[in-house]
C-alpha cells in the first residue's frame, strides 16, 4: 500500500521541530504530535493562536522567547536569517550583538541599527578565505592558555597560604581528640583574566582584516573568557560565531554578522556605543584589552579621547596594535592618536596575524598589577 503525501498544510508544522533543535531548543517528537494535535483542537482563526499554542508546547523560557518567535516566523512566514547563530541582538543604534537570530530588514523596512549605510555595507557578507599563517596560530593556540594574564580568585585551595581551614582544621581535631599540630591553610585560586580584543573592519585596516579575525578566532578558542567585537561605523560582537571550533566556518558565520566591512573609521563612537551598554562594558571590567587598529579615525578626537579614558578605567590594560607600528620609524602623528597615546599601555605591531599574537603573549610592558 503507497501512503498518500501529506499535505502541504502539514509542512510547516514538521519543519518548525527541526528549525528549533538548529536553534537549540528542545523539541521531541512527541511534542511535535502535542503540537499538531493541539492546533486541531483549537481551530485557529489567526496565526497567533499557532503561536500561543507552540508556546503552551514547546514552552521557550523567558529569556529565549524572543529567539522562539524569530524561528517561528522563519517557518510560518517564511522570513530568512542573516546568520545561524544563537544568542539576541542589543537593540539599539550602531550597536548589534552577532550572537543571535535576526531577522534580514525587508527593502522597505528602517535598518535596525540606526546607522546610514555605507556604498561598502550594501554587500554586507565578504568571503573570509583562509591565510597561510595556521603554523603560527597553532603556536598561539598552544601558548595561549599559559601565557594570558591571570588575577587572584576569591576561590581558595588547600595548600600553604595565609588564610586558616577551617574544615580540615575541625577533622583534624575529630581524629586527634582535639589537638592541632599545625595549622591548615588555603591558599587563593589563579584564573586567567578576561581577554577583549576589537577588531578595526574600516577601509583603511582591509588588508589585514582577516588576518587579525583568524587571531581573535584562534584567541576565542584558546583563552577561557575571551569576548570579540568589530570597529568601523558599527559595533558588532562576533564572539559567539567564532566559539565555533572549524575556523573557516566561524569566520564564515563572522562574515555575515558585520555590516560595515570596508566602511568609514569612528572608532570614538563605536567605543562610546561599547561603555554605554552595561553588558558590553563589563566585558572590559579588569580584563586585558587588546585594540587593533591604525587609528585613523574620521571624527574629532574628543570623543575618541573621552572614551578611551572610561575604558582605560575598567580595563587592567590597554594594548593598542597598529599595523603602521610594523615600521620601526612609526611615531603617532594624527591628533587622534596623539591625545589618546598617554592612555595606552603599549602602541605595538598589529601589522600580521603572526605580530599580533606575538604582542599579546609577550605583553607586559605598562601592564597594571
Amino acid at each position: 500500500m503507497i501512503a498518500s503525501p501529506l499535505p502541504r498544510a502539514m509542512e510547516p508544522f514538521l519543519e518548525f521541530a527541526v528549525a528549533l533543535r538548529r536553534a537549540g531548543f528542545a523539541a521531541a517528537p512527541e511534542q511535535s504530535e502535542t503540537f499538531i494535535a493541539s492546533v486541531g483542537l483549537l481551530g485557529p482563526r489567526a496565526l497567533d493562536d499557532v503561536r500561543l499554542a507552540a508556546h503552551a508546547v514547546f514552552g521557550p523560557g523567558p529569556d529565549r522567547r524572543t529567539e522562539f518567535d524569530a524561528v517561528f516566523d522563519t517557518v510560518f512566514l517564511g522570513r530568512s536569517f542573516a546568520a545561524p547563530a544563537g544568542g539576541r541582538p542589543e537593540d539599539m543604534p550602531d550597536a548589534f550583538d552577532g550572537g543571535d537570530f535576526d531577522l534580514m530588514p525587508e527593502a522597505d523596512e528602517e535598518d535596525p541599527s540606526g546607522a546610514d549605510a555605507t556604498p561598502a555595507e550594501r554587500l554586507y557578507q565578504r568571503q573570509l578565505a583562509a591565510g597561510d599563517e595556521d603554523t603560527a596560530l597553532r603556536a598561539f593556540a598552544r601558548q595561549a592558555p599559559n601565557a594570558l594574564p591571570r588575577r587572584v580568585s576569591r576561590r581558595t585551595r588547600g595548600g600553604k597560604g595565609r588564610l586558616p581551614d577551617a574544615r580540615r582544621t575541625f577533622r583534624e581535631m575529630l581524629r586527634r581528640d582535639g589537638e592541632i599540630i599545625a595549622l591548615p591553610t588555603r591558599t587563593r585560586r589563579h584564573r586567567q583574566r578576561r581577554v577583549l580584543i576589537l577588531v578595526d573592519v574600516s577601509g583603511s585596516m582591509k588588508a589585514g582584516t582577516e588576518g587579525s579575525l583568524r587571531l581573535a578566532h584562534a584567541l576565542v578558542q584558546a583563552g577561557e573568557r575571551v569576548e570579540a567585537f568589530t570597529l568601523g561605523t558599527r559595533l558588532t560582537r562576533v564572539t559567539r560565531a567564532l566559539r565555533h571550533r572549524n575556523r573557516d566556518q566561524a569566520l564564515q558565520l563572522a562574515s555575515g554578522l558585520v555590516a560595515d566591512w570596508d566602511g568609514g573609521t569612528r572608532l570614538g563612537e563605536a567605543l562610546a556605543v561599547f561603555l554605554s551598554v552595561p553588558r558590553f562594558a563589563s566585558f572590559a571590567r579588569g580584563a586585558l584589552v587588546v585594540i587593533v587598529s591604525d587609528g585613523l579615525e574620521r571624527g574629532g578626537p574628543e570623543v575618541l579621547h573621552a572614551a578611551m579614558t572610561k575604558l582605560r578605567g575598567l580595563a587592567w590594560s590597554v594594548l593598542w596594535l597598529s599595523p603602521l607600528a610594523g615600521d620601526p620609524a612609526y611615531r603617532p602623528e594624527t591628533e587622534a592618536m596623539t591625545a589618546i597615546l598617554p592612555l595606552i599601555d603599549r602602541l605595538g605591531d598589529g601589522s600580521s596575524p603572526q605580530s599580533i599574537a606575538q604582542e599579546v603573549l609577550h605583553f607586559s610592558k605598562g601592564a597594571r598589577a
